[in-house]
């Protein structure tokens, strides 16, 4: 046991601690406050407090609990809402009300709740690390899937099926050291990557729903990405938008030192949101972990590690995960704060020298893998980021450390933001490295055109880029008949195809066929509206076309009545085929 001889804020000095470790889980003074080791020199440890310290002196006691700070895996997480320690919200406010009592000691998962347990193996049989004991039906939407211990491996000498808590053994294991009782219960420290076979390249994208995204700058099932972007660009929104209809099979959405009102949201929206593939809510697949910007600074640099642990146990399920970090910038802050506090060398703008290695361990940790067990099995994490940077100044240290590690970047801009044009995701300073690796899946899956519609978009909005300056300088009416005509394309594309109403029922979410019967329309009237202009048509003529506007409502089309495309498309050909025979006569 240690005494307290310094306190500075989250930071406590504690000496008599040179038997503990680096991450032991301390509790400090009567209050029983919850704190980690983070620095030893000597037997001296310098302690980050996941609670108030206030009203805390010198000679308090310090007791090491001997182990580092770890998450509890069994079912009840799902639909849960935890703090950045895994403090269940709800259990804390029945139990102690609005405000988290310091120094509480509460269990993360209920272990009075009894779930049904039901076999996937049967006496005899040979199990090693990660194979499937038995399943549980955790909601409607997800089976829990328990799976045997790390480094546990042997012959199953009882299994049971029946109704459990997730601390009663549900199954016996004979090990070579002897016989393991198994439970559903299992821990993890935060800290530490969980194991699998093998990493694998990705091949597939995470579909989202959101046409800027999916069609520019696709993310690929287990990879990264970054939304840095200023106040009001809307990344809470994005985060938002991709916790609600990306493909993943399990959400867990991280509120890390956000405002108190935008968590208040999540958890109000979330459980009203219905779950597109099954009807159910939203939440029946989602896990939330809200540590807002006035809870304790240290136990937000906890949530981080703590939502992709629970991220990674799912995925060891074989599930494709999806997990949400909102925003990586107040998690650098709290690391800024503790390292000034240990009076540590400072880096660029006061963060520490080991803020990219910090990243980029947290970012390693996503990805596609081969997952333990004797059956071949994959399960994916994907990791997406919000990234704060004072003022939009995207040089800030976070954004640069996060983009050498991240390989898609969805910069938000404020110009678009102020316009409306939502989501504002700049289409010239964004980009997604995925692309090219997730070619052939697209070409199988949606068409081998989808990629061309793609390379035909960005081809346009860099001319009107190009073109703007010149407009700026001597005007439209300076530009050619063409040049206007892709001044005119790139505003379709912008204003009907980039622009999408997140809070409108059927734009909120477009499938993949559906973006691609949108680009093809666009695709079209751009060529046969180039072919009418060199037949010497009236540009008016052409922008004026019933086409034009149905092209522009296309986005409202329900994913029911996608045939109407082809009604749109037919109207479209005619009506430019008629202009450009007309031009031809004159």
């Amino acid at each position: 046991m240690g005494k307290t001889i310094k306190i500075s804020g989250p930071l406590i000095v504690a000496e008599g601690m040179s038997d503990c470790k680096m991450y032991d889980v301390v509790r400090i003074s009567e209050l029983g406050l919850l704190g980690e080791i983070i620095e030893l020199r000597g037997d001296k440890a310098s302690i980050q407090v996941y609670e108030e310290t206030s009203g805390l002196g010198p000679d308090e006691d310090v007791i090491s609990t001997g182990e580092p700070l770890s998450v509890e895996l069994a079912p009840g997480l799902i639909s849960g809402i935890f703090d950045g320690i895994q403090r269940p919200l709800t259990a804390l406010y029945f139990n102690y009300g609005a405000r988290i009592s310091r120094g509480v000691s509460v269990n993360s998962l209920d272990r009075d709740k009894k779930w049904r347990f039901v076999p996937a193996v049967k006496k005899g049989d040979k199990v090693s690390e990660g194979d499937i004991l038995g399943t549980v039906r955790e909601t409607e939407i997800i089976e829990h899937r328990i799976l045997v211990p790390n480094g546990v491996e042997g012959d199953i000498v009882s299994v049971s099926e029946g109704e459990f808590t997730i601390e009663d053994t549900v199954a016996v294991i004979q090990t070579p050291s002897g016989k393991k009782p198994v439970s559903m219960l299992r821990k993890w420290p935060v800290r530490k990557g969980r194991p699998y076979k093998t990493k694998l390249a990705p091949e597939a994208p995470m579909i989202t729903g959101q046409r800027v995204i999916d069609t520019l700058f696709p993310i690929a099932r287990g990879g990264v990405a970054a939304v840095p972007g200023p106040f009001g660009s809307g990344k809470t929104v994005v985060q938002h938008q991709l916790a609600k209809w990306a493909d993943a099979d399990i959400i867990v959405y991280i509120g890390c030192g956000e405002r108190g009102n935008e968590m208040t949201d999540v958890l109000n929206e979330f459980p009203a949101l219905k779950d597109p593939k099954t009807g159910e809510p939203i939440m029946k697949r989602t896990v939330l972990i809200a540590n807002t910007s006035d809870m304790p600074v240290a136990a937000r640099e906890a949530s981080i590690y703590t939502g992709i642990t629970i991220a990674e146990y799912f995925r060891d399920m074989g599930y494709n995960v999806a997990i949400m970090a909102d925003s990586t910038s107040r998690w650098a802050e709290a690391l800024r704060e503790m390292s000034g506090r240990l009076e540590e060398m400072p880096g660029d703008e006061g963060y520490p020298a080991y803020l990219a290695s910090r990243l980029a361990e947290f970012y390693e940790r996503a990805g596609i893998v081969k997952i333990l067990g004797t059956r071949d099995r994959t399960g994916s994490v994907t990791a997406i980021g919000a990234v704060s940077p004072p003022g939009g100044d995207l040089s800030e240290p976070v954004s640069q450390a996060t983009l050498r590690i991240v390989k898609v970047f969805w910069g938000l801009s404020a110009s678009l933001a102020y316009k409306r044009h939502f989501p504002a995701i700049d289409w010239l300073i964004s980009y997604s490295l995925y692309a090219d690796k997730i070619k052939e899946w697209f070409d199988e899956n949606v068409g081998a055109d989808f990629l061309r519609y793609r390379q035909f978009i960005m081809t346009v909005l860099q001319e009107e880029a190009a073109l703007n300056e010149i407009v700026r300088l001597v005007g439209m009416d300076a530009l050619s008949s063409k040049d206007r005509l892709t001044m005119e394309t790139a505003k379709i594309i912008r204003e009907d195809y980039l622009h999408q109403n997140a809070f409108h029922e059927t734009d909120t979410f477009t499938s993949l066929k559906k973006q691609f019967l949108m680009l093809k329309l666009i695709y079209e009237f751009d060529s046969r509206a180039r072919e009418a202009v060199e037949n010497f048509a009236s540009l008016n003529d052409i922008l004026n076309c019933s086409c034009k506007e149905k092209i522009g409502r296309a986005k409202y089309i329900t994913e029911e009545n996608l045939g109407e495309f082809d009604e749109i498309l037919k109207t479209l050909n005619s009506e430019l085929k008629a202009l450009a025979r007309g031009g031809e006569d004159v």
